[in-house]
């Protein structure tokens, strides 16, 4: 059933993705900037782009359906809005103190710079969803590539947010190192020639990755549970984040889609090829 769901409706099936994540970070943004009051109000602006962004996605679909094609003004539009969003948080998150004094402790103690960025990598995955047609072997390695961007950007998260406590815990290395690995399969996929037998391999490690993620959250909840506070909102926002355990399913599952639909098609071409020979 899936094998002809996904080829017919592949496109929408990424279009439902970015709109679930757009959707998701309403509510990672609102718990990370609640631990400052949303002191300065531009902290509001990614809630409610975040808000915003997916109904306004959702309404366009509900409206003109599939008969005009990809590349339709609302979601453009959105996706370059992503994008500048997600620039615009870097810079904001970085501020005052790592723009004057340009140190390794001021890249790790300001707000975790990299976070913002995952609004510029769902703008461009929009962008690419719209653009390049959902048929071409095109499409699915420019989906491989958005999620080897979002490993790089994990990969960073991890590293600068658990450096924070100098890595009290020796399991904080484990988000570190697991993507790293995922990286280097996943660069070793994009820019090596692809054979069927190494896209599995692929496939497994984003298995892992998966499965690293969803005990991160585990650990991250059992960290926040035992905090002092009695009000468990007020431990949720002052605790370890989350959400941000859930990036690595997330990436495993985008990245898989890619993979998977890249291995399809290779398949597709030489059944093709041979037939043409016989």
């Amino acid at each position: 059933m899936w094998r002809h769901i996904w080829p017919a409706r592949r496109w929408f099936i990424l279009e439902l993705f970015i709109m679930a994540n757009l959707a998701f970070l309403a509510l990672d943004v609102y718990l990370a900037h609640a631990i400052n009051h949303f002191r300065e109000p531009a902290e509001w602006l990614p809630v409610i782009f975040s808000v915003a962004a997916p109904v306004s996605l959702g309404w366009e679909h509900y409206r003109r359906r599939a008969s005009e094609g990809q590349s339709r003004p609302v979601g453009l539009a959105i996706g370059w809005g992503a994008i500048v969003l997600g620039i615009l948080g870097m810079i904001f998150h970085l501020g005052s103190q790592f723009f004057e004094h340009y140190t390794l402790h001021s890249l790790v103690y300001a707000a975790p710079f990299a976070a913002p960025l995952a609004y510029t990598g769902l703008g461009f995955l929009l962008l690419l969803n719209r653009m390049v047609p959902d048929e071409s072997i095109e499409w699915s390695q420019w989906v491989l590539l958005m999620g080897l961007g979002g490993f790089v950007g994990v990969f960073v998260l991890a590293l600068a947010d658990h450096a924070q406590n100098g890595f009290f815990y020796a399991v904080e290395w484990v988000p570190v190192v697991a993507s790293a690995y995922a990286l280097g399969f996943l660069m070793m996929a994009f820019f090596r020639p692809a054979t069927p037998a190494f896209l599995n391999a692929c496939l497994w490690v984003l298995a892992l990755q998966a499965l690293i993620g969803m005990a991160g959250v585990l650990l991250h909840l059992r960290v926040t549970l035992d905090g002092a506070s009695q009000d468990w909102l007020q431990k949720v926002i002052e605790g370890p984040p989350l959400m941000a355990p859930l990036l690595f399913p997330n990436l495993a599952l985008l990245s898989g889609l890619g993979i998977l639909d890249w291995r399809g098609k290779l398949a597709s071409r030489v059944a093709g090829a041979e037939t043409q020979i016989s």
